[in-house]
């Protein structure tokens, strides 16, 4: 008997220790206390509790973790009020920070955010809030960072999921939108109807200029060879006439190598007279001598004989 109540015993030391065994995952954190004050932070790893003394009071997750607030009334500085929605991201650095430093520390992350973006909207207008999404976002970060410092908590980035005008700002804006879509097409048209006509225009100014440099080419190819016809007329006619003299000379040469008489000299110079009488001159010199033209005449008579 007395050794079935030792083995129950040590059945119930071995099952309480292994009880108060704990074995802490990856990227976790527990908080230990003992006797309702916190003792310690066990991290990744095996350890052990004392048994009735010692308590995990919180099991804390080290990864980054991502909360998505519902949308937000905020109104801005020229009163419109508009609904805007939240992302947090956030990792909890301090174990024993997060699990005392505040009591339900998500809804004091959305409260202070809810909080900090009305501020930060409130000081921005319509239009800037709508182009501002990096501005508002590190200024809440900024914010929301240094406030959750003594909770143990690290914000990492904060972002705006969305936002909402009111229904008729969004049918304004969308509207002015449209007139902008419209605006920049009439823009765009004027600007290709207005490339087109210079294109035209230039290909007009290009080929006019073609058209006067080629008829100026075929002007000067014109009198070029206008110029060279003439050129070559005025040698031909040139060497007609040297050759024309040659022959008069070379016929002279030969007249005066043969020393003609005088009865040949007086048939020439009746030739001479008989051309200047042909009927086409105005004027005809007679010698003054009639005998000298008998004695001429019967020269020439007696030559033909």
């Amino acid at each position: 008997m007395e050794f079935v109540v030792i083995g129950i015993l040590v059945v119930l030391l071995l099952a309480l220790i292994i009880s108060n065994i704990k074995v802490v995952p990856q990227s976790k954190a527990y908080v230990l206390e003992r006797l309702g004050a916190y003792n310690a932070t066990w991290d990744t790893g095996l350890h052990l509790k004392i048994p009735f003394i010692d308590r995990v009071a919180k099991q804390v997750s080290l990864k980054e973790q991502v909360v998505d607030f519902p949308p937000q009334p905020v109104i801005t500085k020229d009163n419109v009020t508009m609904q805007i929605d939240t992302i947090v991201f956030f990792q909890i650095t301090d174990p024993k920070l997060y699990a005392y430093g505040v009591e339900r520390p998500i809804m004091a992350i959305e409260n202070l955010t809810a909080t900090t973006l009305r501020n930060i909207i409130g000081e921005l207008e319509l239009d800037h809030t709508l182009t501002s999404r990096d501005t508002i976002n590190a200024k809440i970060r900024g914010i929301l960072d240094e406030a959750t410092d003594p909770w143990g908590i690290k914000v990492n980035r904060v972002e705006l999921k969305n936002i909402l005008p009111p229904k008729e700002i969004q049918d304004a804006m969308e509207k002015q939108m449209k007139a902008e879509r419209q605006r920049r097409e009439a823009i765009l048209t004027a600007e290709g109807q207005k490339e087109s006509q210079i294109l035209v225009a230039q290909g007009h100014k290009e080929s006019q200029i073609l058209q006067a440099q080629a008829d100026k080419e075929a002007a000067i190819l014109a009198a070029e060879a206008e110029k060279e016809s003439k050129i070559r007329k005025a040698e031909g006619e040139a060497q007609a006439i040297l050759k024309v003299e040659e022959a008069r000379a070379k016929a002279i040469d030969l007249i005066n190598e043969a020393k003609p008489g005088e009865g040949y000299l007086k048939i020439k110079s009746l030739e001479a007279f008989e051309a200047a009488a042909d009927g086409q001159a105005t004027k005809i010199i007679i010698p003054g001598q009639l005998e000298g033209i008998a004695s001429l005449a019967t020269a020439a008579k007696e030559v033909l004989k």
